[in-house]
């Protein structure tokens, strides 16, 4: 599987933990910056990871700031693009199963790095179950083609 994955200063850290992760499993990864722990804003790599998966360049986006909040709501401005914040293994892999999620974010400040792991892992084998998910989900595209 190919990611794309971008932070800001606060999720820098995990970010080049993740991608070796990623790597060490045979993942393919596109780094999106942030590149390093100077302050910097959090849509420029939110925006720049979601763009690869709407642009079809990667299957799924990762981003990460201390919250997990400020990059989750930029990405998902981007047409296309379903993003969830990983809090739990459960809901890593339910928001791809009901939501078809596409990219996922996290919190450095609230998980271990063990824990992001998990998820991921969660998020990487989960498959959209479709049937009336896809109905739902098919519903949030239609708005979004307003």
């Amino acid at each position: 599987m190919k990611f794309s994955i971008g932070c800001d200063h606060g999720g820098y850290e995990y970010k080049e933990q993740v991608i070796k992760y990623l790597k060490d499993k045979g993942h393919e990864v596109v780094d999106c910056g942030t590149y390093s722990l100077d302050s910097c804003h959090y849509p420029v790599f939110a925006i720049k990871t979601a763009e690869k998966v709407k642009n079809g360049e990667v299957d799924r986006g990762i981003v990460i700031c201390r919250s997990g909040e400020g990059v989750s709501i930029a990405a998902n401005k981007v047409k296309g693009i379903r993003c969830g914040i990983g809090y739990n293994t459960t809901v890593a892999r339910l928001m791809r199963e009901h939501n078809d999620a596409n990219m996922i974010a996290f919190g450095a400040d609230y998980f271990t790095i063990q824990e992001v792991e998990a998820m991921l892992d969660e998020f990487i084998k989960a498959e959209f179950a479709k049937g009336k998910h896809e109905i739902r989900v098919n519903m949030i595209k239609d708005y979004e083609n307003k």
